[in-house]
């Protein structure tokens, strides 16, 4: 692969695909084989994620990262949240190529998050606010300028799944602008 990633510089981006190449020869054959070669799938290589820029990785860039959440899991309230959003038509549900797309710029996060969930709506105790499309998407209810679901679920689910959703981000290297899928199963 031809890509050097500059580590000392942030936001670097590079992508490519590896070729192999072989040619079988033996003396006892009368004939040596035509040559052969073989190319991988196109990566992107970068030390572009956001909150660790000198961390440096790899993926392959047609590979669709998908998160999955349970119904019967820890933040059953989520998922419900979710399937139900999904089954109105909203993007990102997995089996679909109405993809979600990551959002990084944490200004247009906290605006998508203001409109799905302003501060003027009564929260019962022990609920937060939950917005589908998630806020960290161009999806967000601000951003996309269509529609959006909100829901009043457990706090501490929300919290926790937030951080899932972080995790996630981090551990497929989801950038600004790569899609992704959400699984309820």
């Amino acid at each position: 692969m031809n890509t050097t990633i500059n580590t000392a510089a942030t936001k670097q981006r590079g992508t490519g695909r590896s070729i192999a190449s072989w040619r079988f020869s033996n003396p006892e054959w009368a004939v040596p084989s035509d040559a052969t070669k073989l190319s991988t799938v196109e990566v992107r290589c970068d030390n572009d994620m956001p909150g660790a820029p000198r961390q440096v990785g790899c993926v392959k860039l047609r590979a669709v990262p998908v998160i999955s959440c349970s119904l019967t899991g820890p933040w059953p309230e989520l998922a419900k949240h979710i399937k139900d959003a999904q089954a109105t038509g909203l993007p990102g549900k997995y089996g679909t190529t109405n993809y979600l797309t990551r959002l990084t710029n944490g200004s247009k996060i906290i605006e998508n998050r203001r409109r799905a969930c302003p501060s003027s709506l009564p929260r019962p105790s022990g609920k937060s606010c939950d917005e589908y499309p998630f806020a960290s998407t161009w999806q967000g209810a601000r951003y996309s300028g269509g529609p959006f679901s909100r829901r009043m679920i457990n706090a501490t689910q929300n919290t926790d799944a937030g951080r899932a959703l972080n995790g996630f981000y981090t551990c497929s290297r989801v950038l600004d602008g790569d899609r992704f899928l959400v699984w309820i199963r």
